[in-house]
């Protein structure tokens, strides 16, 4: 599905990426790991096109293009998803006819007719259910007075709506509690098919223990300096960061 290769980004003339290489198939879970500034929103803006990064070197194939020739919205319209860390607030406009323009540009660029009103509210109905969002929520503007957990919740919502076959999350579990954590994470999982992958960036074990990585990767100094199955992550909940730093030569 996602295929990058010497993979090199910067940000304001400085490099973060320093050559990344990272195979994710069909129906595979990844989990990123690593310390702040190590590149880890860096790897997830540049997949999802944030202008303010540059790659200067590599390659990123996604189902067989190449997603850098692609604009942002076309990325999203192909099948990727980014959970934003701290997801922003739109006073004004409802999450309804956010939704609705998300979804019937996606239909558009698939060449599918649009959703009607009621064949819309019945899709939205039958989502909301998987996350447990409350209808209060879905009829307010989106994101405004929610909390943390609302908002993270809102974000699993938004990807239940458009169905993409790679999802980001970008440090979903932070700021959240252990009830709130729970109903992101099982309505991640009832989302997820033998046809869907995903790349979730994490700090801690803990999201990991409801979200079942196949693979975990360390990222350090811009580069992937270590790689293992689910016990990695536990390893490093136990031991930290700074034995693989030791090994890798502090790089």
């Amino acid at each position: 599905m996602l295929e990058i290769k010497d993979l090199h980004a910067s940000i304001n003339g400085k490099e973060i990426l320093k050559g990344i290489d990272l195979t994710i198939r069909d129906g595979e879970v990844h989990a990123l790991m690593g310390q702040n500034g190590a590149g880890k929103s860096t790897l997830s803006n540049v997949l999802v096109g944030h202008p303010a990064y540059e790659v200067t070197r590599g390659s990123i194939t996604f189902n067989g293009k190449d997603l850098l020739a692609m604009s942002p919205e076309d990325r999203a319209h192909e099948g990727i998803f980014l959970s934003f860390q701290s997801p922003v607030e739109i006073p004004g406009v409802s999450m309804v006819n956010f939704m609705r323009a998300a979804v019937n540009e996606q239909r558009k660029y698939r060449h599918l007719p649009a959703l009607s009103a009621s064949e819309f509210l019945k899709l939205m109905r039958e989502k909301r259910a998987i996350v447990e969002l409350d209808n209060k929520l879905a009829n307010r503007s989106v994101n405004e007075g929610f909390s943390g957990g609302e908002k993270k919740r809102n974000e699993i919502f938004q990807m239940a709506m458009l169905e993409p076959t790679f999802t980001i999350l970008d440090e979903t579990d932070s700021g959240l509690d252990v009830d709130a954590l729970r109903i992101v994470a099982e309505g991640f999982n009832k989302l997820k098919t033998e046809k869907t992958s995903a790349m979730v960036i994490t700090h801690y074990q803990r999201l990991l223990d409801y979200i079942k990585p196949d693979t975990v990767h360390v990222l350090l100094g811009g580069r992937i300096v270590k790689t293992g199955g689910p016990d990695l992550a536990k390893e490093i909940e136990t031991r930290g960061f700074d034995w693989i730093k030791k090994e890798t030569g502090g790089l």
